[in-house]
């Protein structure tokens, strides 16, 4: 590979360009069904400062998560389309024949060097610091706060420059009934060499009953987010701050959020 090759921007790579309309035509496709099938709520956005910021969320539905969407559908109808919002992807998303839509769909691919330039610009940036573990997750699990010990969003953000905007949601996992990641299957059928995961999730759902790969349709479950307060990373923790502490500090504000979610619901899908 050349220098010139090295270069030349990759699908997914960030370039500074924000596609509006895109993301206009699929939120307006896809609002029927994620504010009446799953009766989405979004809490809290009076709490995004302006100008760039990263969201840290728990990712949640297994291998098509919701959570993004949902987003989209508050965020854009509070601040408009003018505001860019990226999501940070695997590299496998930009492997596909969906890669270019994605991509200007504002799915970035994620490694810092992309995090920190697209929060320099002004932008919003989501990531889900658990990933597939995450939204992958039993469904007995669903209420609980776990990155794996994955810390890199802590640097990016102090890289940046730009406060950590906690938010968590509920209800994901209970679109299918997630049993098991598959972690041992998946090691048995050499799946990451193939697709670079280490999880074969099997779940229990519509229509198939008992899922490998978690191929079920989504329940009508309702599903909530919830912003939660800015943190500046250098008021709080000081001008040199210790990853590990942050790190500990944004998850226990999520744990306890999550925790007031849950204690909300009344009943499985019902909410």
């Amino acid at each position: 590979m050349t220098g010139d090759d090295h270069a030349t921007p990759r699908p997914g790579d960030f370039t500074g360009e924000w596609h509006p309309t895109m993301l206009r035509r699929m939120v307006t496709l896809g609002r029927p069904l994620y504010k009446l099938w799953f009766r989405s709520e979004v809490r809290g956005l009076d709490r995004m400062p302006s100008g760039g910021a990263l969201i840290v969320s728990n990712h949640s539905g297994g291998t098509n998560p919701p959570d993004v969407p949902i987003l989209w559908l508050d965020f854009f109808e509070k601040f408009g389309y003018d505001r860019p919002l990226y999501t940070l992807g695997h590299d496998i998303l930009f492997r596909g024949p969906a890669a270019k839509m994605l991509v200007r769909m504002g799915t970035i691919r994620a490694n810092r060097e992309n995090a920190v330039k697209a929060l320099r610009s002004g932008a919003a940036v989501i990531v889900f610091p658990g990933g597939d573990d995450d939204a992958l997750r039993p469904t007995s699990q669903q209420s609980k706060i776990d990155f794996f010990g994955r810390t890199g969003y802590v640097s990016t953000a102090i890289e940046a420059g730009v406060p950590i905007v906690p938010a968590v949601s509920i209800g994901g996992q209970e679109t299918q009934l997630f049993l098991t990641r598959g972690k041992g299957l998946a090691k048995r059928l050499g799946i990451k060499r193939l697709l670079r995961s280490e999880q074969v999730p099997v779940s229990f759902g519509f229509p198939l009953g008992l899922s490998v790969g978690a191929m079920n349709l989504p329940l009508p479950a309702k599903i909530v987010t919830q912003v939660l307060e800015p943190i500046d990373i250098t008021a709080r923790f000081g001008k040199s701050p210790d990853i590990a502490e942050v790190d500990a500090h944004v998850r226990k504000v999520m744990q306890s959020a999550l925790n007031d979610l849950a204690a909300e619901r009344r009943f499985p899908i019902i909410g």
